[in-house]
């Protein structure tokens, strides 16, 4: 399915070190799920939750979901082999934690090319860290391989000194930032993760916050948060109806020769018809993936 399309409602994070949660993975309904070789795994078991993640790509099952592989930042002592071991196994992306800069980017792809990783495997960049946040624009910019950003909250939230709070008022700066800078480039964008568990209601109010701010998705910690970012992030019945019409208007319009659509007594422009087809592309890949729903 075309990239901008692909859903990415729900982003689960499986830590590499468990392999019952790695095949779970096969059987949740996520629309992705990044597998850890970083925060989620000990230092001592990083070399054989490299060895599980890699066979478990390579075994395949997982339908539909993006798959991609959290490695440790290639400066660490695991990292590089990290690379060496995810680059041909198969999976969607690698994904680089806290990049704070463009050569980074560049050097890293550049070595993917020289592993032999194919042209449709994506990098993706964790932006979790204050200088991360002021050098995104570059970071966006740095290699056509690059995918999307995954924001990481909870560390910027420590380096800032700042709260974690309903609204997350102190990280709308650092957020509306990689937003502009990630869409200025096509770039998917998922949103940090949600750490309380047991708060349901403000989970799903920090997703439909998300979505406001123009995020794809949630980065989750846990299965049971799944269903509500699906629900949150996924086109409502009466959205993809609507955009249905407009698309369905200007086409008609479009053959009479006529440059004007009025929908529902509100003009219908160009902008309206992507964002429409956007909508429709959206709901269509969805059903696609859940029809995979198991592999």
């Amino acid at each position: 399915m075309p990239a901008a399309a692909r859903p990415r409602r729900s982003v689960l994070y499986m830590p590499g070190s468990n392999a019952r949660a790695l095949e779970k993975g096969k059987s949740l309904p996520a629309d992705g799920l990044i597998l850890d070789l970083e925060d989620a795994v000990a230092p001592d078991a990083k070399a054989m939750a490299r060895g599980q993640i890699a066979e478990a790509v390579r075994q395949g099952g997982y339908g539909g979901r993006e798959i991609l592989v959290r490695v440790n930042a290639p400066e660490t002592e695991w990292g590089n082999d990290d690379i060496i071991a995810i680059a041909t196994c198969g999976a969607d992306a690698i994904l680089l934690p806290k990049v704070e800069n463009a050569a980074t980017v560049q050097r890293i792809d550049e070595w993917m090319r020289d592993l032999g990783a194919p042209d449709t495997m994506a990098l993706w960049c964790m932006i979790e860290t204050p200088l991360g946040v002021l050098n995104v624009s570059e970071i966006a910019g740095a290699t056509q391989r690059l995918g999307g950003f995954v924001m990481g909250t909870s560390d910027l939230a420590k380096d800032l000194h700042a709260s974690h709070t309903p609204m997350r008022l102190p990280m709308l700066t650092a957020l509306g930032l990689c937003m502009l800078a990630g869409r200025a480039h096509g770039l998917a964008m998922i949103d940090g993760v949600h750490l309380d568990l047991e708060d349901e209601a403000g989970f799903a109010d920090s997703c439909r916050q998300g979505l406001e701010l123009g995020f794809d998705g949630r980065s989750l910690i846990h299965p049971k948060q799944i269903a509500r970012a699906n629900e949150v992030f996924a086109p409502g019945a009466g959205e993809i109806d609507n955009a249905r019409r407009i698309i369905d208007a200007h086409r008609a319009a479009v053959a009479e020769g006529k440059g004007v659509v009025v929908v529902d007594g509100r003009l219908v422009e160009n902008l309206h018809v992507e964002n429409a087809l956007r909508i429709v592309a959206l709901a269509n890949a969805i059903d696609e993936l859940e029809s995979q729903a198991g592999g």
